[in-house]
Formats: structure tokens, sequence, C-alpha cells
């Protein structure tokens, strides 16, 4: 029943009264199947929804006085989204009612309402096993992911999450210098481009150097400090005492030694380096081994140590020199793993 007028002096009837009182314990309900604008006759009632499509329920001003209020309710499969038309609504719920779903709409002016949604289905947009509560400008569902997806924070995204394939390369090592890079005419030689690699593998082959007893040395970034090592070196090829052993620091401020030619042909000469944490500006630890054969002579090196980097820097390039004299023979391969 529509909230009803009376004057003064005015003498109600036994069947008004009840009238008023079954208003009270039974509101009149106005069934809707479509989308509806509310009129001024629909203070103190109660709207009732039915619909299977998405509809509106639109509010506009000048209808309603401070106080009234009435009741939107749904019954239907179709979403009753509840409408600012020249009126203004908020909530701190939502104003969309699913089915079974009903609100109160109450006027704090004859043009400004508030819509307290009594959300019987506890506001819940899930709908699926896995799906996920979110948030955009308002509650919201985030599907659940293909499988093996990792669920990933993405500013770009509406919801600020998305499903995505893991970023983490738990398989091996790729070859950063195809084919590897010749180590002669020059005193060094860099291989660039080695950024966002955060392990590191360095393999220097069959290096030997113009002139005798020439250090062979790994540097990062051009660097002339930050680079630290030190190693066990034996120092004779064919004696393998006490005496022949040392502990050396093996750096010189810019760079690494790894080896050092023998002043007689050699028939391998190599060393390996691993290098943890390529890709971060934090400190960046290593190990290495260097090998030389030197024919039965007695003036290579056999060495293994460890040391680390710590420039504030990632690792973009690696330069592989000769303290003396040009490199001319060897091949640098260096890999990669994200």
């Amino acid at each position: 029943m529509a909230k009803q007028t009376f004057t003064t002096g005015q003498v109600l009837t036994a069947a008004q009264v009840n009238s008023l009182q079954s208003n009270d314990f039974n509101q009149t309900v106005s069934a809707k199947t479509a989308a509806y604008t509310l009129v001024a006759a629909d203070k103190g009632t109660r709207i009732e929804f039915n619909t299977s499509g998405s509809v509106a329920c639109t509010v506009n001003t000048g209808l309603f006085d401070a106080g009234d209020t009435l009741v939107i309710q749904n019954r239907g499969a179709g979403v009753v989204t509840v409408t600012a038309g020249t009126a203004t609504v908020n909530t701190s719920a939502t104003l969309a009612l699913s089915q079974y779903d009903a609100g109160t709409l109450y006027f704090i002016s004859a043009s400004a309402a508030i819509f307290f949604n009594t959300d019987a289905g506890g506001g819940s947009p899930l709908t699926t096993k896995g799906d996920l509560y979110g948030f955009s400008t308002v509650d919201a569902r985030i599907p659940i992911g293909a499988n093996n997806t990792v669920l990933t924070a993405d500013s770009a995204e509406s919801f600020g999450l998305k499903w995505a394939a893991p970023t983490v390369n738990v398989g091996g090592y790729t070859l950063l210098n195809a084919g590897g890079t010749a180590l002669t005419g020059a005193t060094s030689v860099t291989v660039s481009s080695l950024s966002g690699y955060n392990d590191m593998f360095i393999y220097i082959d069959g290096v030997s150097s113009a002139n005798g007893n020439s250090t062979i040395t790994v540097q990062f970034n051009s660097s002339a400090t930050n680079h630290n090592a030190r190693a066990a070196r034996i120092i004779s090829a064919s004696t393998y005492g006490a005496g022949n052993f040392d502990g050396n620091t093996l750096t010189n401020g810019d760079k690494i030694k790894v080896l050092r030619t023998p002043t007689s042909a050699t028939t391998i000469q190599s060393a390996f380096m691993k290098v943890e944490g390529a890709n971060s500006t934090a400190v960046k630890p290593l190990w290495f081994v260097g090998y030389s054969d030197t024919g039965g002579t007695s003036d290579g090196w056999h060495l293994w140590g460890g040391g680390y980097f710590d420039a504030a820097a990632v690792i973009s390039s690696v330069t592989i020199g000769s303290g003396t004299g040009p490199l001319d023979a060897g091949t640098v391969y260096i890999y990669g793993r994200a």
C-alpha cells in the first residue's frame, strides 16, 4: 500500500486503520518484469523484480521526501541494478541485486538516497572452483587460471593480478654468444649484451698469448674495481711437493687472474668460471678453475679458487684479457640461465 495522507480532524474508518496496519506487517508489493523507474506512489512499498535478463531500477529527484523508504527485491535470475537517474544514490555495498537479494532505499533528501543492501547471497561474485575474490573499483571475481600457471602481480590488469606461466627458468643454460667468441688479435676481447641472466658460466677454451708467461684474466663490465678473488695455486706442473703450493690473491683491482701462459707450447689451456646473481645489483659470488698442460715443463699454473664481484650493477659484459702480448688463440663461450 502506498503512503496515505490524512487531514486534520479526519475520522478514520475501521477499514482504513486495518489497511494501515496491514501495510506495517505486510507491505504492498508491486511486481515488475522489466526495467522500471520509481514513482512517488512507491514510497513505503516493496518493488519486486522477476526477470531473466539484467534490468535497471531508476531513481529520480522530486518524488520522495527525506525519511521516505521503500524496499527493492529481486526474485529473478537477471541482475537488478539500482541506478541513479536524476537523483544521487550511494551505498557501501553494491547497487546490483542478484537473484533473491534485496535492499532498502532510504532518502536523505528529495534528490539523494542511500541504498542499504541486505545482500542475501553474501555478496560473493565467485562461481567456479578455484575462483579468487578480487577488487578493482568494486569487489569482483578473479577466475581460476589454467593448470600450472601462477598468480602474478600486474598493475596493468584491472584487478592488479593475472594468471601467468612461471617466469623462473628451471631448465639448462643458453649460449649467449652464438658459436663462441674468438680470442685473437688483441690484448682483450669483450663479449657484451649479457644482461638478464642470473646464473652465468664462462668457459675459456684453448687460450694462449703471443708472449709467454702472460696472465689470462676475466673482467666484468670493464670495471676498474670491485673484482676480488683468492685461489690455491700449483706453481709447478711436474712436481707436487708442498713447496709448490701457495695461496694467492688473484686480483689486481680490475681483473681476476684465471690462467698464466707458460713459456713453452701448451696442448691444453682452459679455465671455467661460475657466477651467481649476475643479474642483480648485489654482491655476485663466483668460483673458477684454471688448468695449463705445459707438456712436461714446470712453468704453468693449475689453480682453483673463488671470490666475488661487488659492483652495484648487473653483469652486462665479460672481457678476456692478456697481461703480456695479444691473445692469439682460443675461444670463450658464455652461458646464461635466467
